[in-house]
């Protein structure tokens, strides 16, 4: 990716004016969920697609090629995730892992009750699925509520999950729109102590963030750590019970098969960024403190998300008077792409049901998620284009000096 330079932030020495940043190098810092590759994953993908090119299922030696690339990837996936490897699945996708996770445990426990427990700020893939999984086995979605600051209340939590009846119990890591870490230990220990299992969302967490030990079934998101869309990941202990949703497969979690090449991608880009993930959370953190000081400068402004505890490469913030979408767009033209609302609804154009449940600005939002390329010149940019950008949109609306 081609960054700014200085120079284009600050006017040249000679005394000239920056170039136009409509016409300057573009920025992206809309990295959440789907991020640029890591080189390592690029290079291990075109190795697959020479060695690991065949059906892994085939008793053929370019068969057993390629099964070895996907059990290796399999045992090192496992080995970051604090799992065994014969406890790791790969899915056809992050959403699906989450869907298969919520349907099957639920299904495996339709005996101890159909009703699915999960916090209000969880991605809309566990909630559909919490909704579907209830109502297949006569259950609630039960939804617990979440502070200000987008964590879940622990006490809430565990009283919800001790109640008769409840199947599976699911909780995020943290959450990729505004960044909030959540209990997630004492919802686990919760859970435990109910018998109840927790599925844990790591999608927005690893890769940046240390993986938890407390979880039942964990799915995370290769995409989100810089290897190739088209690839999720599956956790679960042994000691949980799956009875797989869909018409029987050779391979359930993945029926028709997974793409070696992505999977193998996915994990030598997982070792990739754990081998500098302390360095890299040092660095992007610094920078999300700064873009968060910075931008509360801007009038009728809203920085939403735990001040501390929160990821290091996200942060969120809503601006009074303002249009999300065309903030978006504005913020486009002048060369800088990012995000709004949640990053798995923003096609539908709907308010995010992360930040109603939180009870703030859910209008004029703007979310950022800093990418391992990204630079202090990138943040420059954006700094340097923002209020121009808010004043503009506020101009266009009519609401200027309101």
């Amino acid at each position: 990716m081609t960054h700014t330079t200085a120079a284009s932030q600050s006017g040249h020495a000679d005394g000239h004016a920056a170039p136009d940043p409509a016409t300057g190098p573009r920025v992206h810092l809309d990295n959440g969920g789907r991020a640029p590759w890591h080189p390592l994953a690029r290079q291990a993908f075109l190795q697959a697609l020479d060695d690991g090119w065949a059906d892994p299922r085939r008793l053929h030696t370019e068969g057993r090629r390629a099964a070895r690339l996907l059990d290796g990837a399999r045992e090192a996936v496992a080995a970051e995730l604090g799992a065994r490897t014969e406890e790791v699945r790969f899915t056809a996708s992050h959403t699906t892992a989450l869907h298969l996770g919520v349907l099957a445990a639920t299904a495996a426990r339709r005996r101890a009750g159909g009703d699915v427990v999960v916090g209000a700020v969880e991605r809309a893939a566990v909630l559909h699925a919490a909704t579907t999984a209830a109502a297949r086995h006569g259950g609630t979605r039960r939804t617990v509520t979440a502070g200000a600051d987008g964590r879940v209340d622990a006490a809430s939590f565990a009283a919800a999950v001790a109640a008769p009846g409840v199947a599976l119990a699911a909780l995020q890591q943290a959450n990729g729109e505004v960044g909030t870490r959540q209990p997630v230990a004492d919802a686990h220990e919760a859970a435990r102590g109910a018998g109840v299992p927790l599925l844990v969302d790591a999608g927005a967490a690893v890769g940046h963030d240390p993986t938890p030990e407390s979880w039942d079934l964990l799915a995370a998101d290769p995409a989100d750590w810089g290897a190739p869309a088209g690839v999720g990941v599956l956790a679960a202990r042994q000691r949980v019970r799956l009875l797989p949703p869909e018409p029987e497969d050779p391979d359930p979690w993945s029926p028709g098969g997974v793409s070696v090449p992505a999977a193998f991608a996915a994990a030598v880009a997982l070792q990739a960024v754990a081998a500098d993930r302390v360095e890299e959370d040092a660095r992007r953190r610094a920078l999300v403190d700064r873009v968060r000081a910075e931008v509360a400068r801007i009038p009728d402004v809203e920085v939403v998300g735990h001040p501390d505890d929160r990821l290091p490469h996200v942060a969120t913030f809503s601006f009074l008077y303002v249009d999300g979408e065309a903030l978006v767009t504005e913020l486009d033209r002048a060369g800088v792409a990012v995000g709004s609302g949640s990053a798995c609804t923003a096609s539908t154009l709907e308010p995010s049901h992360v930040l109603a449940a939180m009870g703030v600005l859910t209008h004029g939002n703007v979310r950022i998620a800093l990418d391992r390329s990204t630079t202090g010149d990138d943040v420059d940019r954006l700094l340097a284009v923002l209020p121009g950008a808010v004043a503009r949109v506020r101009d266009a609306l009519g609401v200027t000096g309101l």
